[in-house]
């Protein structure tokens, strides 16, 4: 059985901002079946949860703000729990020098620590700028091996654009890598494009993801020529036509 697919909502996050339940309903009609949360848009999580369930819509996880997670974890949790979100993500962290960094997993090793005794999944999300080194390793290498219990939701396209090899590193953390973001890649100019529409091996990522112990694919897009909400669902039935093939 293929895996379930969800749509991070910052490819849409212009309607959302706009119109945020009904940009949940058009994301529902169009197939998914989930969502990855990039803000509530004021909403509370009883509010969510009740509309998720009115659309057959999942939550595969939300990403939160490191601040958030770092100033006022309690909440963060009691919120996620209330939402019935099992994948708490860290969406991006960047710092100049080796010993921010550091610093940095020592304060990720005290997050996940709770966020595991709550229940939930601590999840870290890359970009290109964790395949810098910190000494002979990956930034993200270190993240991973540092900190017990941190989980990847690996980001295929920026993985691929740092120059590493997407499959050998699925392979890698296949048992630490329960969300992975499908987007695909334009070469000019070089930025993420519908699923199917690019030049990655999306089919074998995904192919990878279903060997693997990964849980949700979840489809993103961060530059568009035509409406957003219109390009994630050509990336939606692009991506059912490589999984089913």
């Amino acid at each position: 059985m293929a895996k379930p697919i969800a749509l991070q909502l910052w490819s849409v996050q212009d309607a959302c901002q706009e119109d945020f339940f009904g940009t949940l309903e058009q994301v529902a009609e169009m197939g998914y079946d989930g969502v990855e949360f990039a803000g509530y848009y004021g909403k509370s999580a009883a509010e969510l949860r009740a509309k998720l369930a009115e659309l057959g819509l999942a939550v595969a996880g939300s990403h939160i703000p490191y601040e958030d997670f770092r100033d006022k974890l309690d909440a963060v949790i009691a919120f996620e729990q209330e939402l019935g979100n099992e994948y708490l993500i860290c969406p991006w962290a960047d710092f100049e020098t080796e010993a921010e960094w550091l610093e940095f997993a020592k304060t990720l090793r005290i997050i996940a620590e709770k966020v595991r005794a709550a229940g939930l999944h601590f999840v870290y999300h890359n970009h290109a700028h964790e395949f810098e080194k910190l000494g002979n390793d990956y930034i993200l290498d270190v993240l991973l091996a540092g900190v017990y219990g941190l989980e990847v939701e690996l980001d295929t396209y920026w993985v691929h654009h740092a120059g590493v090899d997407v499959v050998t590193y699925m392979q890698r953390w296949a048992d630490r890598m329960p969300l992975v973001h499908l987007k695909d890649m334009k070469r000019d100019p070089v930025e993420s494009t519908e699923i199917g529409n690019g030049v990655l091996a999306i089919k074998r990522f995904a192919e990878l993801a279903e060997q693997s112990g990964v849980k949700w694919l979840v489809i993103e897009q961060e530059a568009f020529d035509k409406d957003p909400l219109e390009s994630v669902k050509i990336g939606l039935l692009n991506l059912r036509k490589l999984v089913e093939k």
